[in-house]
């Protein structure tokens, strides 16, 4: 008989053992324990901010498993609906708010880096609230600026990389014009029928102000 209790005793405790064991294993596998994504940058510009997601992602888990371990709630997947419960539940989903925040902003970063752009250009992206395309335009607009001389005006003939981009512009307008980056009659007229059209001075002379209008919306 007593060789019985005692089996029965050492079942007894290694099934509550075993139950400890699995609801351990629970709480601190891969499973419910929060991982740093592989894809958020941790050469974000921002130090701090990457410091602010690790400790995000530690305040998290180390929530989970108190929730479990003093209260017995599984604020992740909860049996319960009773008014505590709902309580911790939403806590939880705002400090995994919190983490996503961080890791979105992370994970988007290492995305333009890998599109060529660096922790400055990441920053001014930020800091102007564009999206990567609106940036990439806004690029290609300075750099067709940079090849206009306000000083020099264009006479007919004239060939040049900036009269290419020039006719790329009226083309994209309509005009249905050569793109040969010659300067001659045909983009004049189109070129003053945009300044008309636009209400600009129209002489069928590139300036700044035609320009500008040109680089509208494109």
């Amino acid at each position: 008989m007593k060789k019985i209790l005692i089996s029965v005793s050492i079942i007894i405790i290694a099934l509550i053992a075993f139950g400890k064991y699995q609801q351990y294993k629970r709480f601190n596998s891969t499973e419910t324990k929060y991982v740093v994504s592989k894809s958020a940058d941790i050469n974000y510009h921002n130090q701090e901010m990457v410091m602010n997601y690790y400790d995000a992602v530690e305040a998290l888990n180390t929530y989970v498993s108190t929730q479990w371990n003093a209260n017995e709630i599984d604020v992740i997947k909860p049996t319960e609906d009773d008014g505590f419960t709902r309580m911790k539940v939403a806590e939880y989903a705002r400090k995994l708010a919190t983490v996503k925040y961080y890791e979105t902003l992370l994970k988007q970063s290492k995305l333009l880096k890998k599109n060529g752009l660096s922790n400055e250009e990441i920053k001014f992206i930020e800091q102007k609230g564009i999206t990567f395309e609106a940036y990439q335009k806004t690029l290609k607009k300075n750099k067709i600026k940079s090849l206009f001389n306000p000083s020099q005006s264009i006479g007919l003939g004239e060939k040049s990389a900036f009269i290419y981009e020039v006719q790329k512009l009226l083309i994209k307008k309509g005009y249905n014009i050569p793109l040969d980056g010659v300067f001659e009659k045909i983009t004049s007229e189109a070129v003053k029928d945009f300044e008309e059209k636009n209400k600009l001075y129209a002489d069928g002379v590139l300036d700044i102000f035609t320009l500008d209008f040109l680089l509208q919306d494109s």
